[in-house]
C-alpha cells in the first residue's frame, strides 16, 4: 500500500489503516480489494474473539496472492494506461525523496518568464552521488493537480528544465529525467511564449549533452511533452506505463470521433512498455511489485533506484564523444521502418 504523498514542501506518512481506507481500485482490481477486506475482518475477528485465525488469514494471503498474479500477468494496453495514472501512483518529488534520502535541493525558474510548477528539478545525492534530477510533478489532490497544472509544462518549464540540464553539463554531473504527463499544456498563451520552439530545442540540446543522461517514464508519456525531457543515453519504461505520440482517448476521438473507442486505439497504438521495448523504442523495462506500483511505493523505489545506479555506473565508463555519438546514432534509428 503506497504510505507516502509528496507536494515538494510537505512529506507525510499515514498510517498503513489510513492508507487502505484511502486506496483506490480500479474495476479490474474489485477482486483484489474484496480479498483484502476479507482478510482484514477475519484479522478483526481473531483478535476481538481471541480464536486462531492464522490458517484462514494465511489461505486468504495465498487467494490474494494467486488473483493479483492472474490480473496482472494478463493486462490489457487500456488497463495499463489506466495503471499508469492511477491517482495512488508515486509521483516524481516522491521518487525523488526516497531515492536521495532527503537530500534534494529544488532550484526553480527559468530566468526568463517565471517558475513553472508542473516541472521539478534540482541537485540530489544518490548514494553520495551528486545528481541533476529533473520531472513533471503530477499532484496529489484537486488543489495540488491545479497547482502542478495537472503535471502539464508551460514552455517555461522546458526551459526551466534546460537551464538545470546546462548546470549539471557544467558541473560535470550525471542528469535523470523521470517522465509522467498527459502531454505540454496546450493553452493559448503557450503556444504565444514559444510551446513547440522550446520542446525542439531540448531535444537539440539534449543530444549533445557531455553528462550521462537517463530517462525513465514513470507513469504516462505522452506527445512533445515527454519528448521535451525524454532524449539520453538510457530510455527506461515502468512496467505499468505507456508511451505514445498520442492518447488513446485523443486518438479515438481523432478516428472515431468518440471516446468510446479508446480500448481499440490503445491496443493500436501499440504504447506498453513490451510494445515499446520490442520495436526499439526504449533500452529496459523495471519491472514493478506484482500488485503494481501504486500498491508497494516502497518497494518501487528500491527497484528503480537500483536500477539508476546500474546505469550510471554503466554510461560512466564511456568516453563522452562515444557516448554522444551513440545517443545520436540511437535516436536516428527510433522511428525507421523496414
Amino acid at each position: 500500500m503506497p504510505q507516502s504523498y509528496n507536494n515538494s514542501t510537505i512529506f507525510v506518512t499515514f498510517p498503513p489503516q489510513i492508507v487502505r481506507e484511502m486506496a483506490t481500485y480500479l474495476d479490474f482490481e474489485e477482486p483484489l480489494k474484496d480479498l483484502e477486506d476479507q482478510i482484514n475482518k477475519t484479522k478483526e475477528i481473531g483478535t476481538s474473539t481471541d480464536v486462531d485465525m492464522t490458517d484462514k488469514i494465511k489461505e486468504l494471503d495465498n487467494k490474494l496472492k494467486k488473483k493479483t498474479k492472474e490480473i496482472f500477468s494478463g493486462l490489457t494496453p487500456w488497463q495499463r494506461v489506466q495503471l499508469s495514472r492511477h491517482p495512488d501512483r508515486p509521483y516524481t518529488l516522491a521518487y525523488i525523496e526516497s531515492i536521495c534520502d532527503g537530500q534534494f535541493q529544488e532550484l526553480h525558474g527559468d530566468r526568463n518568464v517565471k517558475d513553472d510548477k508542473a516541472m521539478v528539478g534540482g541537485f540530489g545525492l544518490l548514494d553520495g552521488e551528486t545528481v541533476m534530477f529533473i520531472g513533471q510533478q503530477k499532484g496529489v489532490n484537486t488543489k495540488m493537480r491545479q497547482f502542478r497544472n495537472f503535471g502539464m509544462p508551460n514552455p517555461e518549464g522546458y526551459r526551466k528544465a534546460l537551464r538545470l540540464m546546462r548546470l549539471a553539463e557544467k558541473f560535470n554531473k550525471p542528469i535523470v529525467t523521470f517522465i509522467d504527463t498527459p502531454g505540454a499544456f496546450p493553452g493559448l498563451e503557450a503556444e504565444e511564449r514559444g510551446q513547440g520552439e522550446a520542446i525542439a530545442r531540448n531535444i537539440y540540446e539534449m543530444m549533445r549533452l557531455k553528462v550521462p543522461v537517463i530517462c525513465v517514464v514513470i507513469g504516462e508519456g505522452a506527445s512533445g511533452g515527454a519528448l521535451g525531457i525524454g532524449v539520453g543515453d538510457k530510455i527506461v519504461m515502468l512496467e505499468n506505463t505507456w508511451y505514445s505520440v498520442i492518447s488513446p482517448e485523443s486518438c479515438s476521438s481523432i478516428l472515431w470521433r468518440s471516446w468510446e473507442f479508446k480500448e481499440k486505439a490503445a491496443d493500436a497504438l501499440k504504447l506498453t512498455s513490451t510494445d515499446m521495448k520490442k520495436l526499439g523504442i526504449v533500452d529496459d523495462i523495471i519491472k514493478e511489485p506484482s500488485n503494481g506500483a501504486h500498491r508497494n511505493h516502497d518497494e518501487t523505489f528500491k527497484v528503480v533506484k537500483k536500477h539508476l545506479k546500474k546505469y550510471l555506473a554503466e554510461l560512466k565508463d564511456v568516453p563522452v564523444e562515444k557516448r554522444i555519438n551513440d545517443r545520436i546514432e540511437a535516436f536516428s534509428k527510433r522511428g525507421v521502418w523496414k
